[in-house]
This record gives C-alpha cells, sequence and structure tokens, in this order.
C-alpha cells in the first residue's frame, strides 16, 4: 500500500479590506492550482463592509482554498476615532495575533509557511516560534516596496516634514519619490500612523522573503535594485529576496441579481470600447463639489459612460475603507447637478455604492477607466486592456498615478492633484476623450496601444515558463524545503 502524503500546508493571514483580502485569496488559489498544495486563508474582516461579506461569500471555493473568518477585535478603548486607516488596521492586527497564533498551533497538516500582509507583520514571530518559513505579500508594485522597506532611512537622513522637502527622496536603485506623492502616513511625520508605519517597513525584512504583486517587465530596473548586488539590496543590507509573481487578480464572480445582469444587458447594446468606467474603489470617496464637477465633466465629455456613485464626504478621501458597498442609490441623486439625470439618460448608468468591477473591465464595451488608483483596480484594467485616467486619492495611490502616467505610460492624469485640489469639467472631459477618442480606427493612441502591450506582457509573466510562474514556483520551492 502506498504512503499517503499530506500536501504542503501555507496559512495565509489578510487583515480587513477589499484590497487585502482579494489579494490573499488569489495568491491562495494560485498555490492551490500550480502547486497542489492545501491553503487556508485567515482573513480578520471588519464586519461593517457589505461587500467585504459578498467577496468572501462568493469568491470562497472550499475546494480550493479554506476560509476562516475572524471577526475584528474590539479596538475601541485602543484607538481615537479620528485615528487614520493605517493606525486602526496595525492595531486590529495586534489585538487578533491570538486567534491567529491559536488557528496556526492547531493547523492540519502542520503548516510549512506563514504568508502575511505588511499589517500583520507582527505575525511574523509566530512562524519563528513553530519553526516554519514566513513571508510577506504586499498586494503592490516593487516602486512601492522600495519606498516602504527605505523609510527607515529616510526617517534617520531627512529632517522636517518630507512633504515641504524642495528635493525628490532618494532610494537607491529606483526612481526617486516627489515629496508630494509619499504613502499618506508619511505626510505628517507627528501623526501616530507614521509611528506604526515605520514598524511596518521594519517588520517586512524580518520575515524570509517578500511577494510583489508585480512582473518582471512592468518594473525590471525597480526589482533589479532589489536583487543581489542591486543597489538598494546593498544599501538596506538585505538577507531576503522579492519575488514578483503578478499580476495576480480575482476572476469575475457569477453575479445574478439584478442590478449587474442589466448593467451587463446595457454593456451589451453599446459599440466596441466606447464606455468609460468611474470608479473610486472600495473605499474612495469624493467631496460634494468634486462629484459635481466630475458629473459636468462626463456629461461634456459626450463619452458612455458607468459611474459606481456613493455620497459626497467632506472628510477623508478613504472615508468609506471599513464600509464599502452599505450605500443607499437615492441618497446620492440629491448631490448632482440639477437635470443632470435626465440629460445623460441612455447615455449612462449609475451604480450605487458598489460593482462587479471585472465583470464591468471585461466587457468589450468598456475602453477606459476612471480610476482611483489602487493596485488591485490597476492590474484589473491592465489585464483587461482598458486604459486609465489616473485619480489618485489615499494610501499609495499618489506614486501608483505617477509610476502609471508619468513612467510606465498607461493612464492620462490631471494637471492637479486630486487630492489637493478640485479637478474641474472641461480637464474631465479632456481627459475622458483622451482615453476613448472620436474614431479610433483614424487615431493613434499611445496610451491604449501602450496598455495592449502590456496586457500581453501579462498575460505572458503568468503562464507556464512566464517570469511570474517561475518566480511563484521558486516560492513553492523553498516552501517545500
Amino acid at each position: 500500500m502506498m504512503e499517503q502524503h499530506n500536501p504542503t500546508h501555507v496559512v495565509l493571514v489578510s487583515s480587513p479590506g477589499l484590497g487585502h483580502i482579494i489579494p490573499m485569496i488569489e495568491l491562495a488559489k494560485r498555490f492551490v492550482l500550480q502547486h497542489n498544495f492545501k491553503a487556508t486563508v485567515l482573513a480578520v474582516t471588519s464586519q461593517t463592509s457589505t461587500a467585504e461579506k459578498q467577496i468572501l461569500n462568493s469568491a470562497l471555493t472550499p475546494s480550493l482554498c479554506h476560509v476562516i473568518e475572524i471577526p475584528s477585535p474590539d479596538i475601541t478603548d485602543l484607538v481615537q476615532p479620528n485615528d487614520a486607516v493605517l493606525t486602526h488596521l496595525s492595531v486590529i492586527m495586534r489585538q487578533a495575533k491570538p486567534a491567529v497564533k491559536s488557528i496556526l498551533s492547531k493547523a492540519t497538516p502542520r503548516p510549512s509557511a506563514l504568508i502575511v500582509d505588511p499589517f500583520c507583520h507582527e505575525s511574523i514571530p509566530l512562524a519563528r516560534e513553530l519553526n516554519i518559513l514566513s513571508h510577506v505579500y504586499l498586494a503592490s508594485h516593487a516602486w512601492a516596496l522600495a519606498l516602504i522597506v527605505y523609510s527607515p532611512v529616510l526617517d534617520q537622513q531627512i529632517e522636517g516634514q518630507y512633504v515641504d522637502q524642495k528635493e525628490p527622496l532618494k532610494i537607491p536603485g529606483c526612481n526617486p519619490v516627489r515629496p508630494e506623492d509619499v504613502f499618506d502616513p508619511m505626510l505628517d511625520r507627528n501623526d501616530s500612523q507614521y509611528q506604526e508605519y515605520l514598524k511596518l517597513a521594519k517588520g517586512i525584512l524580518q520575515s524570509d522573503g517578500v511577494l510583489v504583486n508585480t512582473w518582471e517587465e512592468l518594473q525590471h530596473e525597480t526589482l533589479e535594485a532589489f536583487r543581489e548586488g542591486g543597489l538598494l539590496s546593498e544599501a538596506l543590507s538585505m538577507k531576503i529576496p522579492v519575488y514578483a509573481v503578478g499580476p495576480l487578480v480575482r476572476e469575475p464572480e457569477s453575479d445574478t441579481s439584478s442590478v449587474t445582469q442589466s448593467l451587463l444587458t446595457w454593456l451589451d447594446e453599446q459599440p466596441s470600447e466606447s464606455v468609460v468606467y468611474v470608479s473610486f474603489g472600495s473605499g474612495g470617496m469624493l467631496s460634494c463639489e468634486q462629484m459635481r464637477e466630475l458629473a459636468w465633466g462626463l456629461e461634456l465629455s459626450e463619452r458612455r459612460f458607468v459611474w459606481v456613485v456613493r455620497a459626497p464626504t467632506e472628510n477623508a478621501a478613504d472615508a468609506a475603507f471599513f464600509t464599502t458597498g452599505s450605500d443607499a442609490g437615492d441618497e446620492v441623486a440629491k448631490y448632482l447637478p440639477e437635470g443632470f439625470l435626465s440629460r445623460t439618460r441612455g447615455l449612462g448608468l449609475l451604480v450605487p455604492g458598489w460593482a462587479q468591477q471585472m465583470s464591468i473591465l471585461r466587457h468589450g464595451s468598456v475602453g477606459g477607466f476612471v480610476s482611483h488608483c489602487g493596485w488591485g483596480s490597476t492590474l484589473e484594467s491592465l489585464t483587461n486592456g482598458v486604459p486609465l485616467v489616473a485619480w489618485p486619492l489615499y494610501a499609495e495611490q499618489r506614486m501608483n498615478a505617477t509610476l502609471l502616467a508619468e513612467e510606465l505610460g498607461l493612464a492620462v492624469r490631471p494637471k492637479v492633484l486630486p487630492t489637493k485640489k478640485v479637478v474641474g469639467r472641461e480637464e474631465i472631459a479632456r481627459m475622458v476623450r483622451e482615453v476613448i477618442p472620436d474614431d479610433q480606427s483614424l487615431t493613434s493612441n499611445s496610451v491604449r496601444e501602450r496598455v495592449k502591450e502590456m496586457q500581453q506582457s501579462a498575460l505572458n509573466a503568468l503562464s507556464e515558463g512566464g517570469s511570474s510562474y517561475v518566480e511563484l514556483s521558486a516560492v513553492a520551492k523553498s516552501i517545500e524545503g
């Protein structure tokens, strides 16, 4: 009788938020499908986001990966109501550590590796206690990783606020970062989230390796900086490898809801690549004034549109982070310009709160995406060959917008930073027309052509023998020992 071997078991831990949970589930699926591993995802959930619940209910194919929900611990006594999202996430994951430890120690078969998102870095010592490997999965790109891990050095080098610096911040072997493009936690060094961010930056390097959601051709030079002998690797005396395993994006979910079905039916009736999709991600929100200008801009562009719309905020741009998908549609209409709905009837569709984004971006009639530039949404756009209008709001999105528009040529962006000034209607109309020109057969559109090239490059990277396939295989091999 042949001896039965248990499969190699990896446990992946995600912090709350769709932008964290979805990438971790997709990485887990990849280990199962590509390497026959057993994967368990520990998803610490906010308990307040309708969309998060939907994703967890629909994305869970038990045959692929086992998901265990860990309800978010009560942290009301540990944070202030106006503390930043990063502070909340860091404290939540610190408090969730005993639950993670308990599940890890009882898991069967015994895990061979622990993979965490950066907010869970304090769980890395748990892997050491169990004598297993630990990896960090940053569901973002290599330039973002470079800024994060180099931040403790910048913290020593630079006096005063980063945003007041006159020169870009230099990172060995990588493009410098403009002061206004830094991550949110770096905007104010006196805020509690800055200290949490520095802890996170140091914590990442305590792991046995870092996985990033990018691929070799997209960011070759930046990835070279991390390799042995690379300038950044040398500057930080890095002892751990960085693996480019992306672009890992979700598959469209089957959604039989009447909202999604009527939306897809409407898209079926539109010409090829004629519709601009407008969405600011799972947590992004606009001010009342900006929402009105966007409505006017879409109308002026004379392009078809699908706009995922939620009530405006005068607070932080990420105000919806923990409550995604909980909007009431009829509330939104009162913030739009008078007559907008009747004037754009037939030309555009409003979707309240949240939409099945992958189903929309994959549709042949969608030709452009006005996006907050969250990295998940960016990759979903690129892998479907849809050019972007970059509209960054929070987190690392300003840096993403600069990478996409200025370095990679995959997006157009407004002349003003949307987090600092209102983007005017004429400029909005201009950008939409730039990604969806009048007569595409006559127009050579460099952004559109570049996006189509990158779409092919992404497919190549993930296919058997491609760069990202090979990198993930190297991770799997190290885990199997």
